[in-house]
């Protein structure tokens, strides 16, 4: 069999509107899709990850066919798959010895060089189309990235927002003023969180159910469960959980988005990333869905302009940063930061209530909402001082939003400060004091967030001084930084050492036991 267009379809484009599927036009062109297990196993991967990415492909492909489509689709288990998007590549090219291969950019720098390995391989032509799913181009942040010294998501906000004239009038931004972030930050107080709908569930159906026994089967090791899977799989399932985001929690989500809380995973939060990243829902979407939240007085302009400035703001921000900055980038170590991932941080197994909480979410339901990860989990790892790039795989392998445009820059970048400043203006650095004010972990926990030494320290404040401490010829010209290290100088001589061989004992022990 001979096709004259062969159209590869990733895991993360799942997008009826994307541009490749518009070269389909003759009955001999096909579409192709590959389960291949090298994608489940290069880092191990959370089983409700593995099960949302077959499951939705699977009901993508059916929708295909429903459309018309003429699909080629190799399951995990055909006796005939190589395990690998190059070598499945190489024998479906070989097979359909297609005149062409086209394809989407991927949103992996990996997987892109496995597919041009491939298409050399076998010969065959291949044409990468830009990815119009995004509302800026690569090309586009390049030129804005070439005009500027240095890179800040604010000026890159607010030049989107002047192209496309979302939230704003006359050339100015709807309300006076850009962001309001600083109407963001509250939290929830003694009396905790209220009442809050939680998203959108959808039970599996018969395809999702078969694919939760296959990884049940297949990645037995895999980490985390199944027992909670119930996120959406189909486009249409997507806006249904984008219209319930908007109908219960839009109206709270910017000004608590910083907030934590005991044995509440979602909050005001969306949980619409995973989908976003998939391409089962179009950010114009969500972007026009919250905009009709404020035209109706749903919501306020603060939680509107928070969700909004996510979705054109950052989300398009660092797919640029990656795609400028690769394969470099992922090699950034500005910190020198040189120890393993602890155990723990797969298992929940710690006496830090804040890790504890934030881990056990992530094994129950691959989800953690932003700033457990970057002011949480990610200050956790800073602090500690793992390595970058290891702190992103653990992120690939528990988040069930993880791909690598999205984590890469917001993990090593953002989180960890690991390319020196070119995400984030100074490391999110911070002790124990400002995860006890934004959440209520440190009253259920063992420790101390106000102390840096003896039985009951905090570990989050004990190495937070430690981190001032031995970053201090590489950040202490930063200006952001300077408060923080005004009060370091504070501390006497015989203090900081206690704190150091403090933060030794602990990098030690948590470093005993690894997983990766």
């Amino acid at each position: 069999m001979k096709c004259e267009t062969l159209v590869l379809v990733l895991g993360d484009q799942l997008s009826v509107i994307s541009p490749a599927l518009k070269r389909v036009c003759s009955d001999n062109d096909r579409i192709l899709m590959l389960e291949v297990r090298e994608e489940a196993e290069y880092v191990p991967q959370h089983k409700i990850r593995l099960v949302l990415f077959f499951s939705a492909m699977r009901h993508f492909r059916d929708e295909l066919r429903e459309r018309g489509y003429k699909v080629e689709y190799t399951l995990l288990d055909d006796p005939e798959n190589r395990g690998s998007i190059e070598g499945e590549l190489v024998r479906r090219l070989d097979e359909l010895k297609p005149e062409r291969l086209v394809c989407v950019e991927p949103g992996d720098h990996r997987v892109q060089r496995m597919i041009e390995a491939a298409v050399e391989t076998s010969g065959t032509e291949i044409e990468f189309l830009a990815d119009t799913h995004f509302m800026t181009s690569v090309a586009a942040f390049r030129d804005f990235a070439d005009e500027r010294k240095s890179l800040l998501m604010e000026y890159f906000y607010r030049d989107v927002r002047r192209k496309t004239g979302i939230l704003m009038s006359d050339n100015q931004p709807v309300g006076g003023q850009w962001n309001f972030d600083k109407d963001n930050r509250d939290s929830f107080g003694k009396s905790g969180p209220p009442e809050i709908r939680a998203p959108r569930q959808f039970d599996p159906d018969d395809i999702t159910r078969q694919v939760i026994g296959m990884v049940e089967t297949q990645f037995p090791e895999a980490p985390g469960h199944l027992k909670h899977f119930d996120y959406p799989v189909t486009r249409d399932q997507a806006g249904a959980a984008l219209q319930d985001f908007v109908t219960h929690r839009l109206h709270g989500f910017g000004q608590y988005q910083d907030a934590m809380a005991m044995g509440r995973p979602y909050l005001f939060h969306s949980r619409l990333s995973s989908v976003l990243n998939m391409h089962l829902l179009d950010p114009r979407d969500a972007v026009e869905a919250a905009l009709g939240a404020l035209d109706n007085s749903a919501a306020e302009l603060n939680n509107v302009e928070g969700f909004i400035r996510q979705i054109i703001g950052w989300r398009e921000f660092v797919r640029g940063i990656y795609w400028t900055r690769m394969p470099d980038y992922a090699d950034a170590n500005e910190l020198d930061a040189d120890l393993d991932m602890p155990e723990f941080m797969w298992s929940g197994e710690t006496d830090m209530m804040c890790v504890r909480q934030s881990v056990t979410q992530l094994i129950d339901h691959a989800y953690a909402h932003h700033i457990q990860r970057l002011m949480v989990l990610g200050l956790f790892s800073l602090l500690l001082g793992v390595r970058p790039y290891d702190v992103h795989r653990w992120h690939m392998s528990m988040y069930v939003d993880a791909i690598d445009w999205v984590s890469l820059p917001n993990v090593l970048g953002m989180s960890q400060y690991g390319d020196g400043g070119i995400v984030g203006t100074k490391p999110y650095a911070a002790s124990g004091n400002y995860i006890s004010r934004m959440s209520n972990y440190c009253s259920n926990c063992r420790f101390n967030p106000k102390k840096a030494t003896g039985d009951d320290a905090c570990p989050i404040t004990t190495l937070y001084w430690d981190f001032l401490s031995r970053t201090r010829n590489k950040l202490g010209t930063n200006r952001r930084m300077g408060f923080q290290f005004k009060n370091l100088d504070r501390k006497d001589d015989g203090e900081r050492r206690d704190i150091r061989q403090a933060a030794a004992k602990l990098k030690t022990e948590f470093t005993r036991e690894t997983y990766l």
